[in-house]
């Protein structure tokens, strides 16, 4: 029962600490979008991902703070929090690591194979990736909680499968990049420490607690 409760106590502390990161998140890329709507949407001309142009390779960390009107940073805000908290509240340190690996992989992707001189910026395959990672997750980790989180997900929003398919106008290929970097962190970041099986109580344990518990009634 003492493991149990600060296991809980460590979930609850994890999940509060990705809860106040998520937070965090949204608020600087909603502060870079006021600056960059005082510009014009330069920021994300000059600093958004220009496909098979080498030196805008480095933009690939800076698109996707970026976005080309108030109603592309909506769409993406709701969906970036939710699937962003789901995949940081079992520890945010993992949570980094497959961040990093979902704008990576959605950055090199989009990269290779958008139009050539194409700029793309904004959250969505960072959305998207976050989207497969909790899909994948409880399946990898064999923790049943994940694993009807994922489903419930993938039931809530199964509309965003549609965004994975060629569409004019919209970067779809950060979105199935992303996707399947987030798939493939459920893997490279699984839990790699199964849990021991419990070993069955033995008689005389369970025999001296029922001698315990008479002598504390006083029988």
């Amino acid at each position: 029962m003492e493991a149990r409760g600060q296991s809980a106590e460590i979930m609850v502390a994890e999940a509060r600490k990705a809860f106040w990161l998520m937070v965090g998140f949204l608020a600087l890329i909603w502060a870079v979008q006021i600056v960059n709507w005082t510009f014009g949407y330069s920021l994300s001309y000059r600093y958004g991902l220009r496909a098979w142009t080498p030196s805008s390779l480095p933009d690939i960390a800076s698109a996707p703070f970026l976005h080309w009107s108030w109603e592309h940073i909506e769409a993406n805000s709701g969906p970036l929090f939710i699937f962003g908290f789901l995949s940081a509240y079992r520890g945010v340190a993992r949570f980094l690591g497959v961040t990093g690996l979902i704008i990576v992989v959605s950055g090199l992707g989009a990269w290779f194979t958008s139009s050539p001189m194409t700029v793309g910026a904004g959250a969505s395959g960072v959305v998207f990736g976050y989207f497969g990672y909790v899909l994948v997750r409880g399946a990898f980790d064999r923790h049943l909680i994940d694993i009807v989180v994922g489903v419930v997900m993938a039931l809530c929003f199964a509309y965003q499968f549609t965004g994975l398919l060629p569409k004019e106008g919209i970067g779809w290929q950060a979105h199935l990049f992303g996707f399947l970097a987030g798939v493939l962190g459920g893997w490279l970041f699984r839990d790699r420490h199964p849990h021991a099986p419990k070993a069955p109580p033995s008689p005389n344990t369970s025999r001296s607690a029922l001698l315990k518990e008479l002598d504390d009634l006083g029988l």
